[in-house]
């Protein structure tokens, strides 16, 4: 495999991924007399089967970094198809693709979070993908509803706490439940500012209504929370005492007891109902992509081939329900989600972050 970085305007890193795809695609190039060697898609959609020039590369817009390399490389192994791909945090691309229109090198925009996939959708800087793969590899309420964008996979953000200073009994069962005074001054959470802030809110407000969501955040920002903008230092908090009490993504335990060993901190499902809160690592084609057909033949790999690869490097669940997710998130055991579409994470967005800021909420 060769690595290839150039920079790119604002400072941002493109690199492409080249992976040797085997004696098969090279004996059709040669055959060929050096032409492009080109699949037959399998996607559905826009008519049919369309035919993918496998030598021209995918450009993704990528909000989700945690080891995506190697998995982009095995797409390239298993379809000759190149990927480059330019990061950013997924409010910055999203935008990007706004400002760029139809002058975007991007063909797909794969985003850590459900809100910023719709919104992008609503900015029209997404296409419809028609294809009976997806909708046969993807839940419903995982995705777009016209098809603009797939969840691939899925994280729970639910309550963790000190397992050697919070006893088991008093572990909340719900988010309201970090409400209660006896967690004022113990308590961390990321800031208003974050995506997993603003879906979480918009969630509330889906299943409590807006009232019953202030109430809720209210009740956080009485107890005068640490506010600290990353899961990971907020686990680090608890273990070392800073607070008791979070609101984390589930993968973060595992991820971080993977690398260093057992941690003095407790996950546990919220189950009061409407149930865990969940969010997705997603993806959309471009509207002004120059390969939706390689998008599109990426992005059903995501959700089929490549769903057990995409979904375990970050210990996340796969969204695909006919694939087993890591032992390590077994062992957590069973949950019951919020059964709530998260496309509504993107229309409820502006109404979550104006009842935060109306909270105090920082």
């Amino acid at each position: 495999m060769r690595t290839r970085s150039t920079t790119r305007p604002g400072g941002r890193v493109r690199r492409r991924l080249t992976v040797l795809a085997g004696s098969a695609l090279a004996l059709v190039a040669a055959a060929c007399g050096g032409e492009t060697a080109q699949e037959p898609s399998t996607s559905a959609g826009g008519g049919g089967a369309t035919t993918i020039d496998t030598s021209k590369p995918v450009t993704v817009y990528l909000g989700r970094h945690y080891g995506i390399e190697p998995v982009f490389a095995e797409f390239t192994k298993a379809t000759g198809i190149p990927v480059e791909f330019t990061t950013g945090k997924d409010p910055e691309l999203r935008e990007r693709l706004v400002v760029e229109g139809p002058n975007t090198t991007a063909d797909l925009y794969l985003a850590a979070d459900a809100g910023n996939l719709e919104l992008a959708e609503r900015a029209e800087v997404l296409a419809p993908a028609r294809s009976e793969v997806l909708d046969g590899a993807v839940p419903e309420r995982l995705r777009d509803r016209d098809g603009a964008w797939h969840g691939l996979s899925v994280r729970a953000r639910t309550v963790v706490t000190s397992s050697e200073r919070v006893p088991e009994a008093d572990v909340p069962t719900g988010y309201d439940g970090l409400g209660d005074a006896k967690w004022k001054g113990r308590l961390c959470l990321r800031p208003s500012t974050h995506p997993y802030t603003q879906s979480l809110v918009s969630s509330l407000i889906a299943s409590r209504g807006e009232d019953g969501a202030t109430e809720v955040v209210e009740s956080w920002v009485a107890n005068e929370p640490t506010y600290i903008d990353s899961d990971s230092e907020i686990l680090g908090a608890i273990a070392s005492g800073r607070c008791d009490a979070a609101i984390v993504n589930s993968y973060y335990l595992p991820r971080l007891e993977a690398e260093k060993g057992e941690q003095p901190v407790r996950l546990s499902w919220v189950t009061d109902e409407p149930g865990v809160h969940v969010n997705i690592s997603g993806a959309g084609i471009t509207r002004h992509g120059d390969n939706p057909a390689g998008a599109r033949r990426l992005l059903e790999w995501l959700a089929t081939d490549g769903q057990a690869r995409f979904a375990e490097v970050n210990f996340e669940f796969p969204a695909n329900p006919d694939v087993a997710p890591r032992p390590e998130l077994v062992a957590l055991g069973g949950f019951t989600p919020d059964p709530v579409r998260v496309e509504r994470f993107g229309t409820l967005q502006p109404d979550a972050v104006m009842l935060l800021d109306r909270a105090g909420y920082q």
